[in-house]
């Protein structure tokens, strides 16, 4: 039988191993993380993409991840787009690209290269307004205002599509198409409005459809 002490030793001894164990298999780890600290980050991929944005051509270098939202706000300085859900459901980012509207928080910047970008500050000024603005302004088709820019370049793409689908040989003039409202709320479905002023924004559109001039 073993004495009190032998076994004492031995269990000292045995700790001092086990602790010894760990601190080698923590040094590679220690020296890795060590590695990568001092390791450059990977800088991000750029690209030059050339737009043209309410008629003035840009060049812009841009990260590759860069959306076309963002290339417009912040990198262009156009803030009249807005920033809603950044997920392509409320229409707050609407932009016409090339006569069609897009979401351009779900759109990256490097895939509009050489593409004609219209914002709500391209459509018109506070001097010489369009008309879906002057209509939106006397129908308070808004509360908050800040769907209001996505609205407006939505329901100009939105007339332009129904003129370009009419039959060559029928009118292409809106005023003789005789839109419903329940057909332009279907139309404008894309885009939320927080505050509520659907039926406000209908009259608005629907008073210019039937002007003819959008």
């Amino acid at each position: 039988m073993q004495d009190t002490h032998e076994l004492d030793v031995t269990r000292r001894g045995l700790m001092k191993a086990g602790a010894a164990t760990a601190a080698a298999g923590a040094l590679p780890a220690t020296i890795a993380q060590a590695q990568a600290a001092e390791a450059p980050s990977p800088q991000p991929v750029r690209a030059t993409v050339r737009l043209n944005v309410n008629g003035a051509a840009h060049t812009l270098s841009l990260d590759t991840r860069t959306s076309l939202l963002d290339a417009l706000r912040e990198h262009l300085h156009l803030t009249g787009t807005k920033k809603g859900c950044d997920h392509g459901q409320c229409g707050a980012c609407t932009v016409i690209v090339n006569g069609q509207r897009i979401n351009s928080c779900l759109s990256l910047a490097v895939m509009h290269e050489g593409d004609s970008v219209t914002t709500i500050e391209g459509l018109g000024t506070p001097g010489k307004l369009h008309p879906l603005q002057s209509a939106f302004v006397a129908h308070d088709g808004y509360q908050c205002g800040y769907c209001t820019p996505g609205q407006i370049c939505s329901a100009v793409a939105m007339l332009g599509e129904i003129k370009a689908g009419v039959p060559s040989h029928a009118t292409a003039d809106l005023a003789d198409i005789h839109l419903s409202e329940a057909e332009l709320r279907e139309r404008m479905s894309g885009n939320i409005c927080r505050c509520a002023a659907y039926a406000n924004i209908i009259a608005a559109i629907d008073e210019v459809a039937r002007g003819g001039k959008a």
